[in-house]
């Protein structure tokens, strides 16, 4: 009987791991029609170890995403449908994660996406391996004014460079896939965002970024770790010239690309997203677009109904956060 019963634990342990290597085939295979509820054996590095997966970061203790984060994770889910698209917050544990599911209807919304996944950000295991680690072990974030900030300019590099992929703001819906792999997001000629930015796993210019990171690192200044240390490490290596029409620029097999590419509507005119236009842009030459939440200091949301800019936006990219927080929000609220 003791015999017997050894046997059918060993052919349990044998079918759950044959499950999980199974579920693992289907991802790098880019086939996600498995079952939601796999996901949650699944960890990051797994997930991240198939390459080309899409990165969202919440380095706030924030733990209920807003419609625009779901509109930004949700858009990449529908353009990148062959990819992982993984959201780390930084409030998250593998303890919370199931309670959330049930009590914050855009968590429940994303986790529900056959290709996404969310993962609690754990700093000091991004940064192993990298020239941040010695770095973030010194830093003490009580004393530094622009953390989530920095923490996330930090994370976003480490992980780009660990696993290659694409890094996109929470801000950011999709709207056509890049086709480049190794890539810089022009804000204006001849500076560089990081808001968004693609490259291969362990491509030199991310580790000289962190390098620099260290080396130039000031927390009293914003963005000296993100936008600006981007533009001097590219400035480093290439001769920026302005942009004369639509074309992208390139220098060291990086592309440097157009700001019509995700700027199409530069930051002074942020609020022309919450805005009714005459006639709608098509935004012919974006691949996404950011929609400046950082100065967005009145708190501009999408109402349903409004016909503003943004609200087509949703529906046309992000229909699913469109229909439930949006519009059953407004529902549930005249109700």
């Amino acid at each position: 009987r003791t015999r017997m019963l050894r046997k059918f634990q060993i052919c349990l342990c044998f079918f759950f791991i044959s499950g999980i290597l199974y579920e693992i085939s289907l991802l790098s295979g880019c086939v996600f029609s498995y079952l939601p509820m796999a996901q949650q054996y699944l960890t990051p590095e797994q997930v991240l170890n198939l390459g080309k997966s899409i990165i969202f970061l919440e380095t706030t203790e924030r733990l209920e995403p807003s419609p625009l984060v779901s509109c930004s994770v949700e858009s990449a889910a529908r353009i990148y449908q062959d990819r992982p698209i993984i959201l780390f917050m930084k409030g998250l544990t593998n303890e919370t994660a199931l309670d959330l599911n049930s009590s914050y209807a855009a968590f429940s919304l994303l986790s529900s996406m056959k290709n996404v996944f969310i993962f609690p950000l754990q700093m000091e295991t991004v940064f192993q391996e990298t020239p941040l680690l010695q770095w973030y072990n010194q830093v003490v974030p009580e004393q530094e004014k622009n953390w989530v900030h920095i923490s996330s300019d930090a994370s976003r590099l480490a992980l780009i460079w660990k696993y290659g992929g694409i890094y996109m703001d929470t801000d950011v819906i999709s709207i056509r896939p890049i086709p480049e792999e190794s890539f810089l997001a022009a804000q204006k000629s001849r500076f560089s965002s990081n808001g968004i930015f693609g490259f291969p796993a362990h491509h030199q210019f991310l580790w000289d970024c962190m390098e620099n990171f260290v080396l130039k690192y000031n927390g009293n200044i914003w963005g000296n770790q993100g936008p600006f240390l981007m533009t001097r490490m590219l400035k480093s290596i290439c001769n920026l010239t302005d942009f004369k029409g639509t074309e992208d620029h390139s220098c060291h097999n990086i592309s440097f690309l157009n700001p019509q590419r995700f700027y199409p509507i530069p930051y002074p005119a942020w609020s022309r997203y919450y805005q009714v236009w005459d006639k709608s842009p098509n935004f012919t030459h974006s691949y996404a677009l950011h929609l400046w939440n950082f100065m967005n200091h009145n708190r501009k949301v999408v109402v349903a109904g409004s016909n503003t800019l943004a609200e087509k936006l949703y529906k046309a990219y992000c229909p699913t956060t469109y229909e439930d927080l949006i519009q059953n929000a407004q529902q549930r609220d005249l109700t």
